[in-house]
Parts: C-alpha cells; sequence; structure tokens
C-alpha cells in the first residue's frame, strides 16, 4: 500500500517519514538546504509482518501543491500531518481538501510535535481537526500524537498505518503505471519510477508510453525498493526500460507506462465535477482551469454538460476538454486548481475518457453519462436500455479497462449478446431482426417487380436507425441465418425475385447469350432492338432492370457488360502489376480503342484505376467491387 503525507509546511513530515522508515525522502540539494520538501519523496518500510508499506512525502508549501498532486493521485491511504504547536494552517486545509476530492477514506491524522504542547492542548488541536474532518471522506480518522525527536507515538502511529490495509487498486485489467520521475541510471539506462494502479508489470514485458506511443520494454524492476520479477497494482515501481526511440527527454511527468490495450490518448474527459463549498463564486461555462490527472498537469477548460454555472458545493456534469493529450481511464481522480494555481477549486471523477466534441449536451448523451457513472457489475443493464440500444464492446472495456473475457461476463449477466464488437440485449436483438425483415416485405409488397433495396436504403428505412457499423452486424446476422438474401447490389427476402413475363425471359436468354459471345465488345441498346425487332426504349427498359438486380452492369450510356465481365476486366487490368496504358488495356482485350477507353473511364470513375496523364494503376481494395473475376461463360446459365 502506498501511503501519502499531507500538511503544512514545517509541520514535520519529513521527520515523521524518517522515524517511521530511517529514510530521509528530502533528496534534492535544494530540499537540503532550505529545509523544505519541493517535489516528491519517497521511503519504504516493513511495518511488522513482511508487508511493505511506501511512503510519499508530498511538498507543503502553497507553491509546491502542483508536485504535491502528482503524488497523491497513485496513494491508497493518506498521512494528515498537523503541528500541535501551531495547529491548523492554509495547507493543512487545502491538503485535506485534495485527499477529500480525490475519494480517500483511509487514513491516519498524526499530531506531530507532541514534545511542544502540553495535554490541554494536545486535546485541544485533537478537537480543531476533528471539527475539520468532519465534513471530509476522512471523518473519524484515528489522531495520533507523535513526535518524532523523542519517538512518542511512532510505534503506535504504526499499528494505525498498518491495520488500514492493503491497496483497493485493481489487480484485473491491463498494467497501468503513472510515471512521477524518469531519470538516467549510469550501466543501466532509462529508469522511471511511479505507482502501478492496475493489473501488474513483469520484466520483458513490451509496454507502450501514452500519450507518445514509444515502445518500451522492460529490461528490469524493482518494487517498493526491493528488485523483483514482478510489479502489482498498489505498489511503487521502478521500471528500468529500453527501446529504439527512448531516451529521459522522450518521458515526462504524467506520463503512463501501458499495456498496448491501453493506449488511447484523449484530451476530452466527460466527468463528475464537484465544486468546494469553499469558493467565492460560481464555476462559469468554459472556465480555463490547471488539471491534474496521475501525475499529470495540464490546462484545459470547464464545458458544463448540466447549465452554464455551478454553485459552490454543486456537483454536476461536465466535459474537460484539455490543451493536450493525456493517459485517462473511467474512475479516474481529477483535481481542477483556478488559473492562476493559486488554489483547488474542484474535484471530478471520470466517467468517460473519450467524451464526444458534438452533442455533449444532448438529453440522449446526459442519460448516456447518468448509465456510465453506475459501477461495473451495474452499467450494463442500464446502458443497453437505452435509446442507443447497444454497446461498443470494445471502447467499453477500454474506457474501464476490463479485458474481453470480463466485458463478456458482465454482457451475460445483463442478459446480453455480443454481435461483431457491439453488446445488445436479447429483445432488442429480437426487434432489430423484426424490422429487418418486416421493412423487406413491406417493400416487396410495395414494388413487387423492384429487386429489393440497396442495404443503405434499408438502414435509413427502418423503423430504428442504427449507426452504419451496428446496421452491419444487425444485417450480417440476418445474411448467415438465410432470412436475408443478397442479390447482387440489392436485398431481399428468400421468397421475393423479379421474374420476368416469358416474352422478356425468352429475350433475355437471346440477350445473354450474345454478352457472353462478345464479351469485351458486346452490342448497344439500339443493337439488341434492331436485332430482336423490340422497340429502343422497351429494350432499354428491360436492360435497366436487370442491371438493377445486379445481372448486367451500364459501362456507358447504352453499353451493358454482364456483372462477372466487368469483375474480369478488373483483373485483367491488375494483371499488369504496373501502370499501363489504354492501348495496352485495348491489345489485352482486344475490343478496340473506343471500348477500351469506355471501360477505363468507368473504372476511373468508380475508384477502380487511378489516371496519371496517359498512365492508370489499379486500387487494390476496389479489385471485387463486382465479385470475383469468374468464368464470364457460365454467367447466362447461372442467372
Amino acid at each position: 500500500m502506498i501511503v501519502g503525507t499531507a500538511g503544512h509546511i514545517d509541520h514535520g513530515k519529513t521527520a515523521l517519514v524518517k522515524a517511521l522508515t530511517g529514510v530521509d525522502a528530502d533528496r534534492l540539494k535544494e530540499e537540503k538546504a532550505r529545509g523544505i520538501t519541493i517535489d516528491l519523496g519517497y521511503a519504504y518500510s516493513d511495518l511488522g509482518d513482511g508487508r511493505q508499506l511506501g511512503f510519499v512525502d508530498v511538498p507543503g508549501h502553497e507553491r509546491f501543491v502542483h508536485n504535491m498532486l502528482a503524488g497523491a493521485t497513485g496513494i491508497d491511504a493518506a498521512l494528515l500531518i498537523v503541528s500541535a504547536a501551531e495547529g491548523i494552517k492554509p495547507q493543512t486545509v487545502e491538503h485535506l481538501q485534495i485527499i477529500d476530492l480525490l475519494g480517500l477514506d483511509r487514513g491516519v491524522v498524526a499530531l506531530t510535535k507532541a514534545d511542544l504542547a502540553d495535554d490541554d492542548q494536545l486535546l485541544e488541536r485533537m478537537a480543531e481537526v476533528e471539527t475539520l474532518l468532519a465534513a471530509t471522506s476522512l471523518k473519524g480518522a484515528e489522531i495520533v500524537p507523535v513526535s518524532a525527536l523523542t519517538g512518542r507515538g511512532v510505534d503506535e502511529l504504526k499499528t494505525r498505518l498498518l491495520a488500514l490495509g492493503e491497496s483497493s487498486k485493481g489487480a484485473t485489467g491491463f498494467a497501468r503505471l503513472a510515471v512521477d520521475r524518469s531519470f538516467v541510471l549510469s550501466g543501466a539506462g532509462v529508469v522511471v519510477t511511479g505507482t502501478i494502479h492496475a493489473g501488474e508489470i513483469k520484466v520483458d514485458d513490451r509496454l507502450l508510453l501514452t500519450p507518445s506511443g514509444l515502445e518500451a520494454r522492460v529490461r528490469s524492476l524493482h518494487a517498493q525498493n526491493r528488485p523483483a520479477e514482478i510489479g502489482r497494482a498498489g505498489e511503487r515501481c521502478a521500471l528500468n526500460l529500453t527501446g529504439a526511440r527512448l531516451s529521459k527527454d522522450a518521458i515526462r511527468r504524467g506520463d503512463w507506462v501501458v499495456s498496448s490495450e491501453l493506449h488511447a490518448p484523449t484530451d476530452r474527459l466527460d466527468v463528475e465535477l464537484s465544486l468546494l463549498t469553499s469558493e467565492g463564486q460560481p464555476m462559469k461555462h468554459w472556465s480555463p482551469v490547471h488539471v491534474h490527472l496521475g501525475a499529470a498537469h495540464v490546462m484545459g477548460r470547464v464545458a458544463l454538460l448540466e447549465g452554464d454555472k455551478l454553485a459552490p458545493g454543486d456537483t454536476a456534469l461536465a466535459q474537460l476538454v484539455l490543451d493536450e493529450k493525456v493517459g485517462a481511464l473511467a474512475g479516474d481522480r481529477v483535481i481542477l486548481r483556478d488559473p492562476s494555481a493559486i488554489r483547488t477549486m474542484a474535484g471530478a471523477n471520470v466517467i468517460d475518457p473519450f467524451g464526444p466534441p458534438r452533442n455533449r449536451r444532448s438529453e440522449r448523451r446526459l442519460a448516456e453519462l447518468a448509465a456510465l457513472a453506475e459501477p461495473d457489475s451495474q452499467v450494463l443493464p442500464k446502458l443497453l436500455r437505452l435509446e442507443t440500444g447497444f454497446v461498443e464492446t470494445g471502447r467499453f472495456g477500454l474506457a474501464r479497462n476490463l479485458r474481453p473475457v470480463d466485458v463478456d461476463k458482465l454482457l451475460q449477466a445483463a442478459g446480453g449478446a455480443k454481435l461483431e464488437g457491439f453488446g445488445f440485449l436479447a429483445e432488442t436483438l429480437a426487434a432489430a431482426r423484426k424490422d429487418i425483415v418486416d421493412t423487406l416485405k413491406a417493400h416487396h409488397e410495395a414494388k413487387p417487380d423492384a429487386p429489393g433495396l440497396q442495404p443503405e436504403r434499408l438502414r435509413l428505412a427502418l423503423a430504428k436507425r442504427w449507426p452504419p457499423a451496428v446496421f452491419k452486424a444487425l444485417l450480417d446476422q440476418e445474411v448467415k441465418a438465410r432470412a436475408v438474401m443478397v442479390d447482387g447490389a440489392f436485398l431481399r427476402l428468400p421468397g421475393h425475385s423479379l421474374t420476368l413475363g416469358a416474352r422478356d425471359e425468352a429475350l433475355w436468354r437471346e440477350i445473354s447469350a450474345e454478352l457472353v459471345r462478345e464479351r469485351f465488345k458486346p452490342p448497344r441498346v439500339r443493337d439488341f432492338a434492331n436485332a430482336y425487332s423490340v422497340p429502343e426504349p422497351e429494350m432499354r427498359k428491360l436492360l435497366q432492370r436487370l442491371a438493377k438486380v445486379g445481372r448486367v452492369v451500364e459501362v456507358a450510356p447504352d453499353q451493358y457488360f454482364l456483372r462477372p465481365v466487368v469483375a474480369e476486366m478488373i483483373a485483367v487490368a491488375h494483371a499488369f502489376g504496373r501502370e499501363f496504358t489504354a492501348a495496352e488495356f485495348r491489345d489485352k482485350l482486344d475490343n478496340g480503342r473506343k471500348v477500351a477507353i469506355l471501360i477505363l473511364e468507368f473504372f476511373d470513375r468508380h475508384g477502380i484505376t487511378i489516371r496519371r496523364g496517359d498512365l492508370r494503376r489499379t486500387v487494390p481494395q476496389k479489385l471485387e467491387q463486382y465479385g470475383p473475376a469468374g468464368a464470364a461463360s457460365t454467367a447466362a446459365a447461372d442467372r
């Protein structure tokens, strides 16, 4: 467990840590010279049962509160220091406010310099501290008079600290360490120190630095100041890192060392924000603030989501819009200070680390945030019953540092099911299936001579309009179940097909046979009309109907090719394996320059080829836009 000291300057924090651990946490020359803690100091102690307690000695001077915050957000319990000789001071109050805003409810108060006060003074100080704690998360905390000089109360304080228990940080989930120091150690290389907030880090693990994305391998590590093979959540660790682009200057306080699954830098945090009662005036929408999260310190603005002002002592939903990206996850605690960094103003709990830039105040979004504020075990039942009707399981797991198997368990417990990366309630899936089938059925009844609906037209026609990716997952399921059939570019129900009259069917057999024989240079509409003594408008209408169901493709006005032939011609163009000319393409098809140019211009329009002067090249992603290059000679029979 990590214990953080807190309190006013010169109230004896560093001396008390030394009495508890035997280690002087003031490590900088300037700290020694000035007699105050400027930066974070660390010390460790075995308090009697083999477990190591780590102590973070934070600065008590108001000028260095930003350094205090870099250590405070990684601690499990607080050791609040109050001098028996001087009593409560400004930084005592601010540090306690920070402890309260961080939600720390485990702690002990050390009434230091007890040798300088008599019994009456000690009782008076204890009463003052109890009153101060009454409205905070440390209400009821033990108060122990101690003296680092005489040793009074030190053993009792050790016992009280040990009774606080072990770290409550999550052992499950992917690894995540908040960097508060980075330096180069002679003979070892780059070393970072920090607290593991989740998961485990092992020697030889390959990790990423967030937000930079730099790759790093763990060469060796120390956990709680001891050489180890593994560091666990709740332990302070020093990691010796190596990587191709890694250097001391490439890492800064506030970075995270994370498993690759957690690398997702963000600059918009949707939070539940609480403004301190001590603030003299309401916080306005878009107020500039200093934002402290983990060991990071960045500037940002507060976008209030439930009004334009937040009164002192009130809590509301807000979005923190940061000037630079940070690593953040749901459940992280944030401290906000005023633009001049003089005072602590507010605290926040991250609900969604990936807040949207638009519609953040919409009724739908506020309902979603209310559901996301629930604990892991309760969030999905509420989230899946919202108007949206689905959860993106990968994003949900990332935001809360849940492994896929744990997300699946939560989804199952909520009565849901996963479909191509999205979670739904069973009743939602059933309703979506019915909606798809009913919409296609209604279309067939209204337009019996139409082939069906194109996918996007179907999506927009549904009673519930799903986002494209979600609709695709739902549709794929119906296609696999053969409840919906894919017919060229159209979707239809299994019992529906475009049927031609006896005369048109006989005419199509003749036309398709001709299209196979002259597959690279087919006759035009007027040629078919003259050949079979059919009025040209009637012939054109027939071929247009056939194009709608994907049997033929109109490459140029009144110039139709069988669909498999179009796929074959794309394959011919791609087979060059390089840029090619129209003449080379014409020679391969042996169909004359004019028709070859018409085909290539069609390819250009549909992004199948890219033209540069007289040269073209194919686009690999478009090669199967009209299906695989099949045998065109069987096209008529297949139809």
